[in-house]
């Protein structure tokens, strides 16, 4: 929880209150009478529900006329577990903290979502620690083993990877795909819900080598199960969402999902934590992102993804990537990173798309030098051409 909440009075007007809203950069405040008991919160949402209808002054009123009295609360020795239900079930946004009738603090979700993050890292760096190790123990041991994993990488690679680009004559494709060890997280994979659409999915397990690779196989399960019945990308992500909750023990997945009309040369595509592709306009040389929100696959049961469109034109290039990519870093300890991505798909964007593929590598190794990657790295560009 947050233990120093910011605290006001019931009769602090709204316009002092929504200063230290602003200057604190937070959603709520406690509202709490002069001997520490709670008499309410005021959010966001109070603020957005009344301010529409509000009358001329409504700013010297006192924050108490608009504050959500007898809000819910929780106490200090709640479980996270149990917060983030009554959070959800409640559909609250903030929590007072109480403790013996008295404020102690407030938890939000944010920082409920961060801390989950960071427990989720931890997580995933000390299994990845575990498995590389285990790998390594078992490689120098036994060299039927080495041979065993260099099959099964190979396999993997057939089963999670198309293994030629989809033959539309308005596409041309340049691909690179490094996985960091035999076995990977990264993978893509395409999909025809209708003869005139084109889905492309590109998906990263967390983590790599044997355990990523069989989420990663999982998640090309559940995917191949729904994209060839739905159209639609943020449908398509709530479905492999629901389908892999519980299956991947604590390691997720981050996708990106696009849908290509050649009809109408429209892109329709949904997010579920993944790196923004990019996007080079041939018109004008600009490079933006295809931002949108939603959360990894596999940890919020509930979770809806919503989608964005985009009208493409002839000569545009879309450049997907793994944070693989962005995250490699060079000898002092820099990583690679979006600008320098962006940079290099600005100077040479108008190349054709297995050329603009190699010179996104040649950057990065060029400044990687002799450092090695720390994560697998998959990089598909597609360029949209005259038929």
């Amino acid at each position: 929880m947050q233990s120093e909440p910011v605290l006001v009075t019931p009769d602090c007007p709204l316009r002092d209150a929504l200063g230290m809203m602003n200057d604190c950069r937070i959603g709520a405040l406690i509202v709490s009478r002069s001997d520490g008991s709670l008499a309410g919160i005021f959010t966001e949402r109070d603020l957005l529900k009344r301010v529409v209808t509000a009358p001329p002054g409504w700013h010297d009123l006192p924050i108490s006329a608009w504050m959500t009295v007898n809000p819910h609360t929780i106490g200090p020795n709640a479980e996270w577990d149990a917060a983030v239900e009554m959070m959800d079930r409640l559909r609250v946004r903030h929590l007072p903290v109480i403790q013996d009738g008295r404020v102690i603090g407030i938890l939000s979700t944010r920082l409920l979502m961060r801390r989950r993050t960071d427990y989720l890292n931890q997580e995933v760096e000390q299994r990845t620690r575990q498995l590389r190790q285990a790998n390594e123990e078992l490689l120098a041991r036994d060299s039927e083993q080495t041979y065993n994993l260099r099959a099964a990488g190979r396999f993997q690679a057939r089963l999670l990877l198309p293994s030629t680009p989809p033959v539309w004559p308005e596409l041309r494709w340049g691909l690179h795909y490094a996985p960091l060890d035999h076995l990977g997280g990264d993978y893509y994979d395409i999909a025809h819900p209708e003869p005139d659409l084109l889905g492309f999915l590109i998906a990263d397990a967390s983590g790599h080598s044997i355990a990523a690779a069989m989420v990663a196989i999982m998640s090309r399960t559940a995917f191949s199960a729904v994209s060839s019945k739905m159209a639609s990308p943020g449908q398509v992500l709530t479905e492999m969402n629901h389908r892999l909750q519980g299956l991947a023990d604590s390691r997720f997945v981050t996708a990106f999902y696009a849908v290509f009309d050649r009809r109408t040369r429209v892109l329709t595509y949904a997010n579920a934590g993944h790196p923004y592709p990019l996007l080079w306009r041939a018109e004008t040389g600009e490079v933006r992102s295809l931002g949108a929100q939603g959360f990894m696959l596999g940890i919020m049961p509930e979770e809806q993804y919503r989608e964005k469109t985009i009208q493409l034109a002839l000569g545009d290039r879309l450049c997907f990537y793994t944070d693989g990519l962005v995250e490699a870093r060079n000898e002092i300890g820099e990583t690679f990173g979006t600008d320098r991505l962006r940079a290099c798909i600005a100077a040479h964007g108008a190349e054709p798309a297995k050329g603009l593929t190699a010179h996104i590598i040649d950057w990065q190794r060029a400044f990687s030098g002799s450092q090695s990657l720390s994560d697998d790295l998959t990089l598909v560009v597609a360029e949209l051409c005259a038929e």
